[in-house]
C-alpha cells in the first residue's frame, strides 16, 4: 500500500494523530485535516485513493463533505468514523454515499484492514506476499516481508515504514538517494512535518543497525542519504 494517498479528516487531534501515525507505519500516504472546510479543500486540490472522514467535525462534517464529494465524484471510496450508533446514522451515512463505516471507539488495525479491502480488487483482502525477499546487509539478514533485521540469533522488529526506507537503501547500496526521492516514495511530498519524520525514521534505523559497526547510514549533507559497510 506504499504511496497510498489517504486523506483523514478528524478534529480529535490526540485520536487523529496516533491514526496517522499508525497508518504512515503501514505504509500510507496521509493528509490530516482538523475540520470538514479543509478537508474538502484538500480534496479538491489532491488526487486520493481514499477519504477516511469523521463525521462530527467543526465547519462542515463529514456527512457534508460526502455529499459534496459525490456531487462530482462516484469512485473514490469514504469511511465514516462516528460515535453515533443509531441504526438512521449509518443507513444516513451510506445513503450519502459511504463505502463503510466504523463506529468509535475503534482499533486502528480494523481502519487498516477496511482500508486495505476497499482499495483492494474485489473489495477482497490482498493475500501476503509468499516469496520471501531478503538483503545481505553485511552480517545483518533484513527480511523486507516480515518487517525483520536477524544478526545472529537476535531478531530486530522494524516498523513498516522503517523497513520502507530500509529497502529502498538497500536497493541503492553505497548510492546516495535524494531526501526528496525517499519522501515523495514514502509520503507523497517533501512537506516539513513529512521531512521530520524522516529523520526520526533514519535514527531509528541507525540504532537498530548498530548491532553491526560496520554498517551505516551515512548522512550526504544537503542531498541525502546512503547505505554502506
Amino acid at each position: 500500500m506504499t504511496n497510498t494517498r489517504v486523506l483523514l479528516a478528524e478534529d480529535e487531534l490526540a485520536l487523529a494523530h496516533i491514526v496517522r501515525e499508525s497508518l504512515e507505519e503501514s505504509g500510507f500516504a496521509v493528509t490530516l485535516c482538523a475540520n470538514g472546510e479543509q478537508a474538502l479543500k484538500s480534496y479538491q486540490s489532491t488526487n486520493y485513493d481514499i477519504l477516511v472522514l469523521d463525521v462530527m467535525m467543526p465547519k462542515m462534517d463529514g456527512f457534508e463533505v460526502a455529499r459534496k464529494v459525490r456531487a462530482t465524484d462516484n469512485t473514490t471510496p469514504i469511511i465514516f468514523l462516528t460515535a453515533r450508533s443509531q441504526p438512521k446514522d449509518v443507513v444516513a451515512g451510506f445513503e450519502i454515499g459511504a463505502n463503510d463505516y466504523l463506529k468509535k471507539p475503534f482499533s486502528v488495525e480494523e481502519l487498516i484492514v477496511r482500508i486495505k479491502v476497499m482499495l483492494s480488487t474485489n473489495r477482497i483482502l490482498p493475500k501476503l506476499r509468499s516469496a520471501q525477499e531478503a538483503y545481505a546487509i553485511n552480517n545483518i539478514s533484513f527480511s523486507p516481508n516480515k518487517n525483520m533485521l536477524q544478526h545472529g540469533v537476535s531478531n530486530i522488529q522494524l516498523t513498516a515504514r522503517e523497513s520502507d526506507i530500509l529497502k529502498i537503501l538497500c536497493k541503492h547500496q553505497y548510492e546516495v538517494i535524494p531526501r526528496k526521492e525517499l519522501l515523495d516514495a514514502l509520503w507523497g511530498d517533501d512537506s516539513f512535518f513529512n521531512a521530520r519524520s524522516l529523520d526520526v525514521f533514519i535514527t531509528r534505523l541507525r540504532t537498530h543497525l548498530k548491532v553491526d559497526p560496520q554498517v551505516q547510514i551515512i548522512n550526504v549533507r544537503g542531498v541525502g542519504y546512503k547505505l554502506v559497510w
